[in-house]
């Protein structure tokens, strides 16, 4: 399947921006390899430049690593530090894309991920929900994605051994986004 505008129903090209209050940034992690710990960010701001072609669409993200939330102050305190995202010296983790493209019926967004100052590539997999009006007239499109990354590929090392063997947490952190965005007038 190519990306067309034909082939996206209600496709209108332009300068979206993300509307925080429908909109989910999160992560989980394995802890004590028999559970996950999830959490979100409550900062970020995204746009997404519709081209006429969607195929050349780009989408720039950025979070305030600070404010991540897992719902325990402790942890998001120690999150918060230079074990993990040191948001002193990076405030930010940031997205650009560098393409879009679709397998199957998977749509895939490639791009450029910034964590500590590392920048890797990324792909995230992802679903278009759609596009509609609101009761206000507004135009919105809504979609969402995730993707893995190894944590120490962006140096966020810390860990504790655990007594059975073993550490505390895993390497792996899915990253999940559902958005809604709103067409700039």
């Amino acid at each position: 399947m190519t990306i067309t505008a034909e082939t996206i129903p209600g496709y209108v090209a332009g300068t979206w921006k993300i509307d925080p209050a429908h909109t989910e940034i999160g992560f989980s992690v394995r802890h004590l390899a028999i559970s996950k710990v999830r959490g979100t960010f409550e900062s970020f701001d995204a746009t997404v430049h519709a081209a006429e072609n969607p195929a050349e669409s780009t989408v720039e993200v950025t979070v305030d690593v600070a404010s991540i939330t897992t719902g325990n102050a402790d942890r998001d305190a120690h999150l918060r530090s230079n074990d993990f995202f040191d948001p002193e010296q990076y405030p930010t983790m940031t997205f650009v894309s560098t393409g879009i493209r679709i397998e199957g019926e998977k749509v895939l967004l490639d791009g450029d991920l910034t964590l500590r100052g590392v920048t890797k590539p990324i792909t995230l997999t992802g679903e278009f929900g759609g596009i509609a009006k609101d009761p206000w007239g507004n135009l919105k499109a809504a979609a969402s994605g995730s993707t893995v990354i190894n944590r120490h590929d962006f140096g966020v090392s810390w860990n504790a051994p655990l007594e059975t063997g073993g550490f505390l947490l895993g390497e792996q952190v899915t990253i999940t986004i559902d958005a809604q965005f709103s067409l700039q007038g």
